[in-house]
């Protein structure tokens, strides 16, 4: 028949024979009735062979042809006036970041492109013709107008703000219809994990990385995240291996447009190539995307495998590590009150890091945990009364930043198995770098992750927590601070105190000589070094001091400004004086100027003149005095001068004695009665107790009035303040039983107060003296603290010599 056609057409005048085949260059049909047209080509062939003639071969879409097709078969109609807008504004973007683009030659054809095919970007007609057209299964056109016939169709019914023209990232492979092309058409079925993976998941699928990026970071923005890795894929679809990919500068241009932005085009890019599962990862590799998975689907699949338990050891065991340090003596994950010490230990602050699985922290403003609150109240498995209040610091985890902590310390563990040595002879040699690189660098990004989660710094305060009924304020490490120092948390710590001026370290300045007075009880006018130190350690509107350096600067401070004089033992110093070395102890004392003017200790007195003597005087006679011959004194034996013995001088008149403590009350008597018997005294004539908590204070109320054989004087002095912003100050000074009324008013207010500065002072006067060679002091003890009362602060007196 075909024989026959031939040669009917030969003869016949002005006739001609024109026949289509879907027969692809290599002489093979591979599309819709491929064996159809196959037959017939072979058919046509052999009759061409019969009838000695050779048909002549037609391309009806020559190369500078198919864009115009294209725009004609997609298109009803194109304003091409508008469109010269367009593509001036791609120009002009084109010559803004020409430094960030490919290099174009000395001849730049890209408008011209533009112009000839638009609204088809010409990276996308380049990419279909060059990349694309090489795959065996691609019909060139057909292929390009099933492709872009989809795309069209999805962009006229969303309408992106974005599309000024028809890019290559605008081919959505998580359409159903352009993903079976892909697929099915194009036998891409190896790239089906990579695109579930990274590029396009399909509706019901876990979303692909990119489009969690686009979630995560481009709300409201073009979607950069499946632009990029969308660019990425069908530059990946080509013949030849070295067709395959391109560069970043590639990708920038391809993704540029009026409605993109280059700065979050590299932010996209960025954050795709470090999380990606199926990108190309040998060095120097275009971006392309592989079949098999890459080494980070390795880590990915090894931090699933991951114990729980491994994760909550280890992380411990970090944390531990990167809160140790100089400044506070760390406290790790503490339950009970018993867990953290109420003592001064060696000068440091403690400082208590919650379990992250105990506590979380919830945004900037926030109440108070309860296992914080009990903490910080309660000390010991009695449950008595914290003293050392403002000595402790807890650091807590937010909420938000806990399970990235948790990840870090995953990625750390997943990275350590892979780099087992059995696993790593799998890995090809690139990898096995990269892997050592991940590893070293997890370590400075945990530190980071910890550091960033444990931002919730608690500490004490008089200005509360809202809501608290304990004296703990709260701050917020930034995020910058927290990323600053890497494995040395106690810094972030350390910087947040300081910048809210509540901590001082060795090198900062002390307090002002006016400021220690008034904030502590020397304003009374005189407290042992000891008791000093201790109240920076109890009172909460005081800065914690780390170590004893600045407050030995403060208290120099004083005495070179001519405020405080320092007394311990035989040495006296005041303004003007040698600088002493300043003891913290019972024995030693500071007192304000004033205080020791009024009691004669300051200035000192004069030496007395030395005394007159004979010609003869200091001669050994080698006789014993007698009669009238002189007084008979030994040196040391009450001469003149001596102040103390039985001689003949001047003796010292009785002076009143004074012994201090502060600790709880039980404690502080035991330690008067044990200072004041090695001192000698015999009798205690007065006690003075001051007691900080005017809880504790209003239980003494009973046991002191009930004291026999003695006179008893209450004060209570201070202000609070109520929830509502109202104020009272208050001094109250009478007996024991006009201050339980007082006590019946104050005691409601003072729970419900917001904030409150208020003391109770108990002075006892014993009429005939408390006897310490006895057990009377121990029977006090007893009676006093039988309601165990908190700390306090204990003078006891006596009069007569030691």
């Amino acid at each position: 028949f075909l024989t026959g056609l031939f040669k009917a057409v030969e003869a016949t005048p002005n006739a001609a024979l024109v026949y289509t085949l879907a027969i692809g260059k290599d002489k093979l049909a591979t599309d819709a009735y491929s064996d159809e047209n196959q037959f017939i080509a072979e058919c046509m062939e052999e009759a061409e062979s019969v009838s000695a003639r050779k048909a002549t071969l037609l391309d009806p879409t020559e190369e500078d042809e198919t864009v115009r097709i294209l725009r004609r078969r997609l298109f009803t109609h194109i304003d091409d006036d508008r469109a010269g807008e367009i593509v001036a504004a791609y120009r002009k973007l084109w010559e803004d970041h020409r430094e960030h683009l490919p290099a174009v030659g000395a001849h730049d054809m890209r408008e011209e492109a533009f112009r000839d095919g638009y609204p088809l970007h010409p990276e996308l007609i380049q990419t279909l013709k060059e990349k694309t057209a090489t795959l065996i299964n691609f019909q060139r056109v057909r292929g390009m107008l099933r492709l872009l016939a989809r795309t069209v169709q999805r962009l006229w019914a969303d309408r992106p703000s974005d599309a000024y023209a028809v890019h290559l990232h605008h081919i959505d492979p998580a359409a159903q219809a352009i993903r079976q092309e892909i697929v099915t058409k194009l036998g891409q079925r190896a790239f089906v994990p990579a695109l579930k993976a990274d590029i396009a998941a399909v509706e019901g699928d876990q979303p692909s990385l990119a489009q969690e990026l686009d979630a995560a970071h481009y709300i409201g923005l073009a979607p950069y995240g499946s632009y990029t890795a969308r660019v990425i894929f069908f530059h990946t679809l080509a013949f030849n291996n070295d067709l395959k990919g391109l560069t970043r500068k590639d990708l920038r241009y391809a993704l540029l447009s009026p409605g993109t932005d280059i700065s979050f085009i590299d932010d996209a890019v960025r954050r795709f190539v470090q999380a990606s599962s199926y990108l190309d990862d040998r060095a120097g590799a275009p971006l392309r995307f592989s079949t098999e998975a890459n080494l980070t689907q390795m880590v990915r699949r090894q931090e699933k495998q991951v114990d729980g338990g491994d994760v909550r050891a280890e992380l411990n065991d970090r944390i531990k590590s990167i809160f140790g340090g100089k400044d506070f003596q760390m406290v790790p994950f503490p339950n009970i009150p018993n867990d953290i010490p109420d003592d001064a230990g060696d000068g440091k602050p403690h400082l208590a890091v919650i379990s992250y699985d105990a506590v979380e922290v919830s945004g900037e403003a926030t109440t108070l945990p309860d296992l914080v609150r009990k903490l910080f109240k309660r000390k010991g498995a009695g449950g008595d009364l914290r003293n050392k209040l403002n000595n402790l610091v807890f650091a807590a985890v937010d909420a938000l930043k806990k399970e990235e902590m948790k990840k870090k310390m995953v990625r750390r563990l997943a990275l350590e198995a892979l780099r087992d040595p059995e696993r790593r002879k799998d890995l090809a040699k690139h990898q096995q770098d990269r892997l050592d690189e991940w590893y070293r660098r997890s370590e400075q990004e945990l530190a980071v992750a910890v550091q960033q989660a444990y931002r919730h710094v608690f500490y004490p305060s008089r200005d509360r927590v809202e809501g608290a009924d304990v004296d703990l304020g709260h701050t917020v490490v930034d995020v910058q601070n927290a990323s600053a120092n890497p494995g040395d948390g106690q810094r972030q710590v350390v910087r947040v105190l300081q910048g809210i001026n509540k901590l001082r370290k060795p090198d900062d300045e002390p307090d002002s000589p006016l400021f220690i007075r008034e904030k502590t009880p020397l304003k009374k006018g005189v407290l042992t070094t000891a008791a000093l130190r201790s109240e920076y350690h109890r009172n909460p509107a005081l800065p914690m001091l780390v170590g004893h350096d600045v407050f030995v600067k403060g208290i120099r401070n004083g005495i070179e400004a001519g405020e405080f004089v320092y007394r311990s033992g035989d040495l006296l110093c005041g303004k003007g004086d040698p600088w002493p070395e300043i003891k913290i102890d019972e024995q030693s004392a500071v007192m304000t100027t004033a205080y020791a003017k009024e009691n004669g200790i300051w200035p000192p007195p004069p030496p007395p003149p030395p005394p007159e003597t004979g010609p003869d005087e200091g001669k050994d006679t080698g006789t014993e005095s007698g009669g009238d011959g002189g007084v008979g004194e030994e040196p040391g034996d009450g001469g003149p001068g001596s102040g103390s013995g039985s001689g003949q001088g001047p003796q010292s008149p009785p002076t009143e004695k004074t012994v201090i403590a502060e600790a709880v009350l039980k404690e502080a008597l035991a330690m008067i009665w044990e200072t004041a018997r090695s001192r000698k005294f015999g009798r205690i004539s007065a006690l003075h107790l001051k007691v900080f908590d005017p809880g504790d204070g209003f239980k003494l109320l009973g046991p002191a009035g009930s004291i026999p054989k003695s006179d008893k004087t209450v004060e209570i002095n201070g202000d609070y303040e109520t929830a509502d912003g109202s104020e009272l100050s208050l001094e109250f000074k009478g007996t024991v039983n006009d201050a339980r009324p007082v006590k019946d008013f104050l005691d409601p207010q003072l729970r419900a107060a917001s904030d409150m500065d208020v003391t109770v002072s108990f002075r006892i006067d014993f009429t005939e003296g408390l006897d310490l060679a006895g057990d009377e002091p121990e029977k006090l003890t007893e009676r006093l603290s039988k309601f165990g009362t908190g700390a306090v602060y204990v003078a006891a007196t006596a009069k007569g010599d030691a």
